[in-house]
């Protein structure tokens, strides 16, 4: 064990006495490059994990060695290491982007717009999708549009029909009008009845008249004058009209929608549901406006039904037409808000409904 003690006193010893022999810029030299090591091994991390910044540092500082003391200090690095940074410095900047084989990817808008129309049209198949962009302007091969179809995973046009009954009850609803009275109670507790319409298609509903009493007269030139008040094209396209079997729904008031094409379908006696859409209407206009209010008199009436239904048909949405209001089924989707906005609100009703808007 003395022995021992004495053979590293001695090797301590010679390694000072070298030290003596050595200019003082050679050790200036030495003593950045070990203080910079021993920050690198101080930062915490089992292995010395050296960044950009340490390897142009311990570069520098190593040129400032000589050949033959880069040897005689304890290096974290080796000559070979440094030589290694520098080939995959070179390597990096002479290295150009590859491209795969194949034409280049479209892009993203031009295939989330091929997605949509195969899924708002099932039966166009993807020669019959590939037409369609060309309108607006985009320039897609048809079999591009058939290799984006069978990535997202998309039967052809036969396959992926839509057959169910939702289906088809969603496409003869255009057609359908439907027609009911219902009664409100004034404070005088005189009934008075309102006369509307109701569109399946697209839910909105027409004020045809209020009145106290109900007559087939009256209901049957209510209905003239709401044919008069759509153009050809519309009253034509009125293929079914949904009725109860009151008298005032007479074969006169029949007669003036049969006179446009349509067929009149009575439902059976006991059975709303068979006219479940004008019910739900009625139901709503009760809840939302007309038993809020202390209705004074016809006049007051045709204001309150007036309003709601201008509200039904420009405002509220409903979960059947995608949570849009039926006045804003042709309107273009507005735009997404990902930013907090000003909100502005709109009464309607004195106060009974609220209306919310952004500010343009």
């Amino acid at each position: 064990m003395t022995f021992r003690l004495v053979y590293r006193s001695g090797c301590l010893l010679l390694g000072w006495l070298r030290l003596l022999a050595r200019s003082s810029a050679a050790k200036d030299a030495e003593i950045p490059v070990l203080r910079h090591q021993l920050a690198v091994l101080q930062r915490g991390s089992p292995k010395p994990a050296f960044t950009r910044g340490d390897r142009a540092v311990l570069a520098a500082l190593l040129r400032l060695l000589s050949k033959r003391h880069r040897s005689s200090p304890k290096l974290l690095v080796t000559p070979r290491t440094v030589l290694r940074w520098h080939a995959r410095l070179v390597a990096k900047k002479w290295t150009y982007p590859h491209r795969g084989p194949g034409r280049p990817a479209k892009p993203e808008a031009l295939r989330a717009l091929v997605l949509r129309l195969a899924g708002e049209n099932d039966g166009w198949g993807y020669r019959r999708i590939h037409g369609e962009p060309l309108n607006p302007g985009w320039k897609i091969a048809a079999s591009t549009v058939w290799k984006i179809l069978q990535e997202a995973g998309i039967d052809p046009a036969p396959q992926r029909a839509d057959r169910s009954w939702a289906r088809f009850l969603k496409a003869q609803a255009r057609g359908i009008l439907a027609v009911d009275v219902f009664h409100v109670d004034t404070v005088l507790l005189r009934r008075l009845f309102v006369l509307f319409f109701v569109e399946h298609g697209t839910r909105r509903v027409h004020i045809a008249g209020v009145t106290r009493h109900v007559t087939a007269a009256w209901a049957t030139q209510c209905a003239r004058n709401l044919l008069m008040s759509w153009d050809d094209t519309r009253g034509e396209g009125v293929r079914f009209l949904i009725r109860n079997n009151a008298d005032y729904f007479t074969g006169g008031f029949d007669a003036v929608f049969t006179a446009v094409g349509a067929r009149v379908v009575p439902i059976l006696p006991g059975v709303p549901r068979m006219n479940a859409i004008a019910e739900r209407w009625v139901g709503s206009c009760r809840r939302e406006a007309a038993d809020r209010v202390l209705i004074t008199g016809e006049r007051h009436l045709r204001l309150i039904v007036g309003e709601y239904a201008d509200h039904h048909n420009e405002h509220r949405p409903h979960r059947s037409l995608g949570q849009r209001c039926p006045d804003g089924l042709g309107a273009p989707e507005p735009p997404a808000v990902d930013a907090p906005s000003r909100i502005l609100r709109r009464d309607r009703l004195g106060g009974l409904i609220h209306e919310y808007a952004q500010v343009a």
